[in-house]
């Protein structure tokens, strides 16, 4: 038994010394207990932040890293974005991370985000090689310009990086009355192709966002894996297993330790399994990355290469296509039909894309964001690590 033990703790230690010099004592603590004592995580309850005391907290810590103050608006406002909107592992989260590529010089903290190339519906946009959030912004800005000019605008992004929670830019052509669709790519592979062993393609999200009148609008956000990475990365903070078919090991076999899964970076595309339509995910992943990354021109997942993604943006206007109002009355019958259908279970109604999101957003408003233990941990060695404030004992 005493064995074990040890083995168990040396194992650990190799695993989180690559770590320590970016990540600091208490992460590298958090990561020993739960290589140790699997579930550990889990004991520890959420802390509830309300969104402005979170918001403070990302600004200081993009302040200290450089970022303009300009950048800092727009990359909290996505971030907290993600997390309002229950989409934890692209909010708030997503900083230590951020940390971690500085640390390694992957990031530009001043990057000149700027067109070019240009047509009356089309651009592409070079991020600069800087966080998505900007980037990203800028192009979706670009393309409803165009489409309200032509009733069609497209704009590819290169050199960019992670940007958030897809829906968010979605969004934006909603709010001008648009249908909107998203898409990006990912630093590094992270789906195994169909019948493959090794990853290939990143978890590569797609989001398609259209208007309605009565009702909110249609609002689908996906990963074009399984599950996303970063819900990986919650389940292991909270000590929880994952489910079968999320992930599977070097040799094709499921995995549901949530922290080995991280680790080896071999999901599955949406479906899983081949009998369960996993090749359908498999193809959307592969037309992501053919919008986002190959269009673009982006080096995806080179050797050597400093990590860079590429994102894609359309907007389209209904009037071009229908008498105005026609399509967002016509898109609120077909919501209402879908609402009206009857549950299988009492407790759990019909819901349609986009109704998570917006319930848990209206929750969290009010009652504040709940972050676990380890997140807190995270945000609080990035914070030590450069010298400013830790804000979120302000809030419980």
């Amino acid at each position: 038994m005493a064995q074990r033990v040890v083995a168990s703790l040396s194992a650990a230690l190799r695993q989180v010394r690559e770590h320590h010099r970016v990540s600091g004592p208490l992460w590298t603590a958090s990561l020993l207990v739960d290589r140790v004592v699997p579930g550990a995580p889990g004991l520890w309850p959420d802390r509830m932040i309300a969104a402005p005391v979170l918001s403070a907290q990302v600004e200081v810590i993009l302040r200290a890293w450089g970022m303009s103050e300009e950048h800092i608006a727009i990359t909290t406002r996505h971030l907290i974005y993600a997390d309002l909107h229950g989409i934890d592992s692209h909010g708030c989260a997503m900083l230590f991370s951020y940390h971690r590529n500085l640390a390694a010089g992957n990031l530009n903290m001043r990057p000149e985000v700027r067109v070019v190339r240009e047509s009356g519906t089309t651009a592409v946009v070079d991020g600069g090689g800087g966080l998505g959030h900007v980037a990203a912004e800028m192009a979706m800005e670009l393309a409803i310009r165009k489409c309200q000019a032509t009733g069609m605008g497209s704009v590819a992004v290169r050199n960019s990086g992670h940007f958030g929670a897809a829906g968010a830019y979605a969004a934006m052509a909603v709010e001008s009355g648009l249908l909107g669709i998203v898409t990006s790519n990912t630093a590094e592979p992270a789906i195994v192709p169909t019948f493959g062993l090794e990853a290939r393609l990143g978890t590569n999200p797609l989001c398609f966002a259209a208007p309605a009148l009565r009702n909110k609008p249609f609002l689908l956000d996906m990963a074009t894996s399984t599950a996303p990475l970063g819900k990986l990365v919650l389940a292991w903070r909270r000590g929880k297993s994952i489910p079968t078919g999320w992930a599977q090991d070097r040799r094709g076999r499921p995995v549901t330790n949530a922290r080995r899964a991280w680790g080896l970076r071999r999901l599955t595309p949406l479906g899983s399994t081949r009998e369960m339509g996993g090749h359908k995910g498999y193809g959307l992943a592969g037309m992501v990355e053919i919008l986002s990354s190959v269009l673009p021109g982006v080096r995806a997942h080179q050797a050597g290469d400093i990590p860079r993604v590429g994102h894609f943006f359309l907007a389209l206007d209904p009037a071009r296509f229908r008498d105005q109002g026609d399509f967002e009355s016509d898109l609120d019958g077909m919501i209402d039909t879908l609402r009206a259908c009857p549950p299988a279970d009492p407790r759990e109604p019909v819901m349609v894309a986009g109704d998570p999101e917006y319930a848990v957003c209206a929750t969290r408003a009010i009652s504040g964001i709940p972050l676990s233990r380890s997140t807190v941990e995270d945000i609080r060695t990035v914070c030590d690590s450069h010298g400013v404030e830790f804000l979120l004992d302000r809030s419980t």
